[in-house]
């Protein structure tokens, strides 16, 4: 009896810190002092920033100049701005963001798109898919600068490549689509949620906010300005998807609720950081994304790209961050492939930058805040 209380007495505290993250904790203030807004992260758990890949070949500014790409190739609907030299650079690129030629990818390289018979050709889906990609990369680079201002590099190249998402695959590894219905069980119908789930940081809140709140045009709030709105019905089921975005956000970007947020006012955009605005253009940049070129693509996706609702696997914020508060941390990845930045530009592009090694997210230079 004695013998058992004492195994009893070593195994509780156990299992009450079973909950608890032991270990070294890393904090950074990053509001005014004395708000208590500060990122804490464990030291052990603090993401590698990916490395960047090399340019395939340096590009210099002789290469840009000479014919079009649309005047030397046949069926090129959107780089066909670029100088023919620059074109050929962003293809060898953008197949090794994607599809690289050494054996990771099955049919991998120039193949993986083309029909080596007839490269004009439409008939693989996948130039389809890319051909709208390319579309939608210029796009966030074009119009959705104000998600960017905040980079390290804003102004200097800071925005998106294939590589950002992708990382050396077809399909970029953090990405969700519709969840089906549940089905009635002994435990009742949970109507997707009460019980942990990867995709809200196991909370127990609707483990598919997305299809509501990032496509579309739902309202995401939790409390309304007026007593009766007529925009926006509250109510605890819509709170729930408020709450459960909110934890993807936290979890996909490796950030505290304080990151954007004042928690003396979480509504109150006056005591919040710049950050939420940032996030604010994130959302809609998103349903953007999502709406116009992924769904828009409709039935060009095969059933292998379409998840368990039938619908393609679409964008969320870990697509791009992959639990780091700045993409590949910040590095202007603009600054090699300015023919993704959007309309063409005929000034002569910055020298190559030099490829980047993984290093620890805390040895990043961030932005601080005035105290």
């Amino acid at each position: 009896m004695m013998r058992n209380l004492r195994l009893l007495a070593l195994a509780l505290p156990a299992l009450m810190l079973a909950g608890c993250e032991i270990g070294t904790k890393v904090t950074e203030q990053v509001g005014p002092r004395g708000t208590g807004m500060a990122q804490v992260q464990h030291k052990a758990g603090i993401p590698v920033v990916a490395a960047v890949p090399e340019p395939p070949y340096p590009l210099t500014p002789d290469m840009l100049q000479g014919p079009r790409a649309k005047e030397t190739y046949q069926n090129v609907q959107v780089l066909g701005d670029l100088s023919s030299e620059e074109f050929n650079y962003t293809m060898a690129a953008i197949t090794n963001w994607i599809a690289p030629a050494d054996g990771t990818v099955p049919n991998g390289g120039c193949n993986y798109c083309h029909n080596p018979e007839n490269m004009a050709s439409d008939e693989i889906y996948t130039k389809v898919v890319a051909r709208k990609m390319l579309q939608m990369t210029r796009n966030i680079n074009s119009n959705w600068k104000p998600h960017f201002a905040l980079s390290n590099y804003a102004g200097k190249g800071a925005g998106v490549t294939c590589w950002t998402c992708h990382r050396g695959q077809p399909v970029p590894a953090a990405n969700w689509s519709s969840a089906l219905p549940e089905p009635n069980s002994i435990a009742g119908n949970r109507h997707g949620q009460n019980a942990p789930a990867q995709s809200v940081a196991y909370a127990s809140l609707p483990n598919d906010p997305f299809t509501s709140l990032l496509q579309g045009k739902n309202e995401i709030r939790v409390q309304s300005a007026k007593p009766l709105p007529s925009d926006h019905v509250v109510s605890i089921a819509s709170t729930e998807k408020t709450y459960g975005l909110m934890m993807h956000m936290s979890q996909g970007l490796g950030v505290n609720c304080t990151y954007c947020h004042n928690t003396q006012n979480f509504a109150n955009w006056s005591q919040s950081r710049p950050q939420r605005v940032s996030a604010w253009y994130g959302i809609r940049m998103l349903r953007d994304t999502n709406d116009n070129y992924i769904t828009a693509l409709g039935k060009t996706w095969p059933a292998n790209r379409l998840g368990p609702a039938g619908d393609p696997k679409k964008d969320y914020c870990a697509t791009c961050h992959r639990g780091i508060n700045k993409p590949l941390g910040g590095f202007p990845m603009l600054k090699d492939y300015p023919g993704l930045a959007g309309s063409y530009q005929t000034s002569a592009p910055v020298a190559p930058a030099a490829p980047v090694a993984a290093v620890p997210i805390a040895a990043i230079e961030t932005t601080k805040p005035a105290a």
